[in-house]
Parts: C-alpha cells; sequence; structure tokens
C-alpha cells in the first residue's frame, strides 16, 4: 500500500485518468490505494484553498470564484470513484474507508466553508453582484456559492462553527452506518425454496430465483431474497400466504432486526443532530432550513401539495381493498387484507377486471430492448446517439460502457451502465456521475452511469422485465441525460446541480415515452418470436394504466408524509418508531398497506440528507412532468422537433443556470396546476 509521501496525484491512475474514452483505468485499481490517495488529494485541497483566502490581491472573478470552482480536481477524481464503488460493488475494505472517510469529507468541506478569509472574498463579490457586469449564469453561481457560505455556518461565532462542524461530521458517519445496515440486512437474508414452495410460478420468475439461489451456494433450488426485482413479483404471484408473509416481515423488517445491523439509534441520533443544526443556523426546524432554497420554500406549501393528495389515495385505496377481500373470500380466505396479501390479490382484481395479467407483458420488455427504446428515444428527441464500447472495463464485469454522440457524431458525454443485482451492491435504483460536464478552464465532459438492481436470469435465458421496472430504467436515464446533456460554463450548476424539487422532472419527464405507441411498436417485441406486442395486448395494459393507484400512491405519499413530519418539527421524536407508528395513526393509514419506505430502511432519508425533508419532491416534479409531457401531446406529435429543442435547451441542457421556475416557464409558458398529476394518476 502507498504511503501519503509516495502518491504522486499527477500519475496516479485514481486521479490521472488514462483509460479509454477519458475513463479511469479501472483495471490499475487498487482498494488499499483509496486511504494514501484520498489524503493526498485532501493535502493537495487544502494547498489550493489557502492559496485563494490568502492572495493578496482584492477578489474578483477569475482570482476568487473560478478558482473555487477549479479547485479539488484530484479529490473529485478519487471521490468519484470510491462512491461509486461503495454503493454499487462494495466490500469490507470499501466499507471501513466509507465509515471513517465520510465524517473526514464533511470536516474538510466545514473547514472550508468556515473559513473567514474565503468567505469575506466570496461576501464582497456578492455584495458587488450588480456592478460586476456578470452574465445571468456567473450571477446564478455567485449566489450559490454565497448561499452555500452562508447555509454552512460561515457567519457564525467560532463556538457555533465548530459545533456546527461536528455535527456535520458525525451525520457523515451516521449515514454511511445507516447505508451499510441496510445492506447488510438485505445481503443476509434469502428464502431458499424447492419443490412444491414454487409451484405455480411463472418461468420468468423461477429463472430469478434459481441465479438467485445459486448466488447463495444452493445450486438447483430457488431463492427469494430481499431485492424488489425478485420480491414484488414473487409476492404478486406465489399462492402461499406463509411465504408471503415470511417475505414481507423480513423486507420491512431492514434495519429492524436488533444487533449491530439495527438503524433505529441512528435515525434518532441523526433527526436529534439535524434539528440541533436546523437551531444553530437560524431556522425553527429542519424542514425549514432544506426547504429554504427549493421551489416549495416552505413546509406549508409541501403540506399544500401532499394533503389533498393523501385524502383521494386513501379514498382509492379503500374502495380497491373492498375489492380484494371479495376475491379472498371466493377462495375461502375470511381474513383481512394484510400487507402481504395485497400484490397477490391485486393481481386477480387486475385479471378481473381488464383480462390482464402484468406478466403478459414481459416477454416483450426485454431488458436489450428496453434499453434500445431508451437510447432511441433520446436519440428522436435530442439528435444523440449511444455506442456500445464492450472493449473497456469498469469496477465489475457486468457494467457496460457507451460513447455518446451528438448528430455531428461528436462524442460528447459517456455513459456507464450497471443493470443487475448482486450482493455487493446496495438496493434501488440510482443515476450519478465520475465527471459533470462544463466548459470552464479547460472544460470537461461528463461521465454519467445509471445503477440499477434488475435480476439476473439463469444461464442464457433474456432478462425480462416489469413494467414498472422498464419505467425505472427510463427514469434513471432521464436523469443521466440531465447530465450528459449540459451546456453550462460552470461546474457547480452542471446538470443535475438543481434544487431537489426540480430534479425529478428530467426523469419522471423520460418516463412517458416509453409507452408512446412509436417506441412501443419499434421495440416491444417478443423475446422468442420477435413480433410486435398486439394491440389488444397494448389496449389492456392502457386500460389497467392506473390500476391500482391507491395503493401506490398510499405507499409514496405515508413516506413523504412521515419524512415531512419527523423534520417539520422544532425537536427531534424520542422514539422514532413510535413517532413513525403515531403519525401514521394520525393520518388513518390502513392497515392492508405499509410505507414503502419504513424509517429504518428509509436509504433516501437517512442514508445521507439528500432526500431529507425532500422525499416529496417525486410528487412535486410530477406536478410539471405531466403538464410538460401534456405540452407534446398538444401538438399531436410526441416527439415535436421544435418543442424537443426547447425541451433540450431549458430543461436538460440548462442545469442550474437559472431559477427552475423560470426554466420551466421558458420551456412552457406557465407553471401547472397539480390536477394534471392527479389526473395521470387516476386519482380524480
Amino acid at each position: 500500500m502507498a504511503s501519503k509521501q509516495d502518491v504522486e496525484l499527477s500519475t496516479h491512475p485514481f486521479t490521472n485518468w488514462t483509460g479509454p474514452l477519458g475513463l479511469p483505468d479501472f483495471t490499475a485499481l487498487q482498494d488499499g490505494d483509496f486511504e494514501p490517495v484520498f489524503e493526498a488529494a485532501l493535502a493537495d485541497h487544502n494547498r489550493e484553498i489557502a492559496a485563494i483566502a490568502d492572495n493578496p490581491e482584492p477578489a474578483t472573478i477569475d482570482n476568487t470564484l473560478v478558482a473555487l470552482e477549479l479547485a479539488g480536481d484530484a479529490l473529485n477524481r478519487v471521490s468519484a470513484v470510491f462512491w461509486a464503488r461503495a454503493g454499487a460493488h462494495t466490500n469490507e475494505t470499501i466499507q471501513a474507508l466509507e465509515r471513517d472517510i465520510a465524517p473526514r469529507m464533511s470536516k474538510h468541506f466545514s473547514t472550508i466553508y468556515m473559513n473567514d478569509r474565503l468567505f469575506s472574498r466570496i461576501d464582497d463579490l456578492y455584495s458587488r453582484r450588480n456592478e460586476l457586469g456578470l452574465d445571468g449564469e456567473t450571477i446564478e453561481v455567485l449566489d450559490k456559492a454565497h448561499r452555500g457560505f452562508v447555509r454552512s455556518g460561515a457567519k457564525l461565532g467560532p463556538q457555533d462553527k465548530q459545533r456546527l462542524s461536528a455535527i456535520g461530521q458525525e451525520l457523515a458517519g451516521l449515514g454511511a452506518r445507516f447505508g451499510q445496515n441496510v445492506l447488510a440486512d438485505e445481503k443476509d437474508w434469502a428464502m431458499i425454496l424447492s419443490g412444491e414452495d414454487v409451484d405455480g410460478l411463472p418461468d420468468f420468475l423461477l429463472s430469478a430465483m434459481a441465479a438467485a439461489a445459486r448466488a447463495q451456494g444452493e445450486d438447483g433450488r430457488y431463492a427469494v431474497t430481499l431485492s424488489r426485482s425478485i420480491y414484488e413479483p414473487f409476492t404478486s404471484l406465489s399462492p402461499r400466504r406463509d411465504l408471503r408473509e415470511k417475505v414481507f416481515r423480513a423486507f420491512a423488517g431492514r434495519g429492524e432486526n436488533g444487533g449491530d445491523t439495527d438503524n433505529r439509534e441512528v435515525v434518532r441520533r441523526t433527526l436529534e443532530l439535524r434539528a440541533e443544526k436546523a437551531k444553530l443556523l437560524g431556522y425553527g426546524s429542519f424542514a425549514e432550513f432544506k426547504l429554504d432554497n427549493t421551489m416549495a420554500k416552505t413546509p406549508a406549501a409541501v403540506m399544500k401539495l401532499l394533503d389533498p393528495v393523501w385524502d383521494k389515495a386513501r379514498e382509492k385505496a379503500a374502495a380497491d381493498e373492498r375489492e380484494l377481500a371479495r376475491l379472498a373470500a371466493q377462495e375461502g380466505q375470511n381474513h383481512a387484507i394484510a400487507p402481504w396479501d395485497w400484490r397477490y390479490y391485486a393481481e386477480k382484481l387486475r385479471a378481473e377486471r381488464y383480462d390482464f395479467d402484468e406478466a403478459e407483458l414481459k416477454p416483450y420488455l426485454q431488458l436489450e430492448r428496453v434499453i434500445d427504446a431508451c437510447f432511441d428515444v433520446a436519440r428522436r428527441l435530442f439528435g444523440i446517439t449511444l455506442i456500445e464500447r464492450p472493449d473497456i472495463a469498469a469496477w465489475h464485469p457486468d457494467v457496460r460502457v457507451f460513447e455518446v454522440r451528438d448528430r455531428s457524431e461528436k462524442r460528447i458525454a459517456t455513459f456507464l451502465a450497471d443493470y443487475f443485482a448482486r450482493p455487493s451492491k446496495r438496493s434501488g435504483a440510482w443515476m450519478s456521475g465520475l465527471q459533470s460536464g462544463y466548459s470552464l478552464g479547460g472544460g470537461s465532459l461528463p461521465v454519467i452511469y445509471n445503477v440499477m438492481n434488475f435480476a439476473k436470469p439463469s444461464g442464457d435465458a433474456p432478462a425480462l422485465l416489469s413494467l414498472d421496472e422498464a419505467r425505472t430504467l427510463f427514469h434513471e436515464f432521464g436523469h443521466a441525460l440531465h447530465g450528459m446533456l449540459t451546456q453550462v460554463r460552470w461546474p457547480s450548476i452542471s446538470g443535475t446541480s438543481v434544487s431537489r424539487d426540480f430534479v425529478e422532472l428530467p426523469s419522471q419527464l423520460y418516463e412517458h415515452w416509453l409507452t408512446t405507441p412509436q417506441i412501443l411498436a419499434a421495440h416491444a417485441l417478443h423475446y422468442k418470436t420477435g413480433e410486435p406486442m398486439p394491440q389488444a395486448l397494448i389496449d389492456k395494459m392502457e386500460a389497467a394504466r392506473n390500476f391500482n393507484a391507491g395503493f401506490a400512491t398510499v405507499e409514496f405519499t405515508s413516506s413523504a408524509l412521515v419524512d415531512m413530519a419527523y423534520h417539520a418539527r422544532g425537536d427531534a421524536p424520542a422514539d422514532p418508531m413510535a413517532f413513525e407508528a403515531e403519525t401514521l395513526r394520525e393520518l388513518e393509514m390502513p392497515d392492508a398497506i405499509v410505507m414503502r419506505h419504513r424509517t429504518p430502511h428509509f436509504q433516501h432519508v437517512f442514508a445521507g440528507d439528500g432526500y431529507s425533508a425532500g422525499y416529496y419532491s417525486y410528487l412535486w416534479s410530477e406536478v410539471l412532468d405531466a403538464d410538460a409531457f401534456a405540452a407534446f401531446e398538444e401538438t399531436g406529435d410526441v416527439f415535436n422537433p421544435a418543442l424537443a429543442a426547447k425541451l433540450k435547451t431549458h430543461i436538460y441542457a440548462a442545469g442550474g443556470s437559472a431559477d427552475p421556475e423560470a426554466l420551466y416557464k421558458a420551456f412552457r409558458g406557465k407553471m401547472p396546476s397539480a390536477r394534471a398529476m392527479m389526473e395521470k394518476r387516476g386519482l380524480v
């Protein structure tokens, strides 16, 4: 292992990326090198910051703001590779360093933001911003920088600065621990089945379960894991109520099993520290602090959106639950519908109402075809093509690398895709980047990646997706496009560097194109026969589009409401689990449905604070995406070239170059009401 003194950042493979397409040479990266490279990169960044802060010349945009934006390149590079590995392909070495480096990185950046000399230069520029003849994008960057310093404690006194820094370090460590605990609970649990236990299950699910069993050392048997790509179809299709209950309880109980992986104390302490942080910064609650620089602005505005959605969702779910109970009674099951019954009887109700089983769609949603569809939409809308490079290695053999080219065949980005679940990967789906795109200094091309958790089939069998999984792939690629199409000067506003309740617009909007007639006709082809999806099946799919909307909306909205309840109060609950239960009782949460993300495994909110007091943002952005797609429908052409050009300019390429409301109005001409979203969900 190299020592700090041995690391030459200009040549080390973690910081000097010499692989094809400007990627790291992943074949040359050693896990044991992460720590010394971090040490050297942190020291290097500190020297750069000191040079900016101590510059004897008066502050200018170039010697302060530009210098600050371009500082820390080595740290950015090693961090990008490390966090990609920590999420998508971790191990004990990575996890041990994650627990150590997360609080150290928090302290590092806290020290920068609390540097009085550095802040005085930013503050000076900010006070003179109207006299400097700045363009709109630079004004936005300067405002964001100044706000970032203030929100990080730059105006606090010495003792409060010290306390805020300590809070940040502890929160970073707690977030790392929370995510690792959930991963451990998911990795360590499997229900091994054989014989009559799997009777009646379809081939696509048996193939995925066989592959999962083989990974557990149980060749020839079948495993139900806590990956959604196996958990959800199993609880939807298995007639064995006892097995459905067993896997449901394991899934719902992640992070709440006692012992070293229990997250309840992590949550309690996290909420306590967040409340203290908000008070130090002069806010009445952590939600007020987090929402201050979003589109929503206040907790009251969030509740104005969530409350009516919740009421409509509960009404619809209650009506559906009565129908599910009727079907259960017809089978001689006279018990109340339990959470492990809902998906199973919902499939039967869908078949009764629409003569439609969603499993009918799977043969037409082969992973490779859905990827092709995803790329085809990007070509039709934005004129880009993606060319796979199987010769390039990444962090795992499953990761695929693509060149991204524009209409002139110029390479504009690199895209990596990691589609299959494995024990070394945290659950869920996400987009991130190894490198952002900007033109400042020497400029930088985006290197963006998507991570999924689809079940890997056995042998040569194709991976077949559910409609929800296909939408997830489109969703994350929408985020990727936001990163890859960016056309900004400044790194800090590149791509997805926008307010949390705006960032989901490009991703959720992109989902709409999956089921357009043009894309289904070209790509929804049977994996065996190559025949297109029959129109009769498409009609049934469309008729059933909003089926089970009450369940899905209750699942989601209850999570958003509990998140807001935790963070909108001025203090932290002594017992978060009791508070969760009491909040759900006050909301009159249906007994037959649980939160999509219960508190002990709510990674959006507690494995870091990215979506803390912000889970509502998916619904907020859904108001925008429903209206934005309606703009295309109104033209009679869902690939309308003129509108696609406006969409690219003002949404996908704009990053954080302007206020999000201004960007949306530049595209659409107005802000939408929530009605289009409610109609899309079938709630009105």
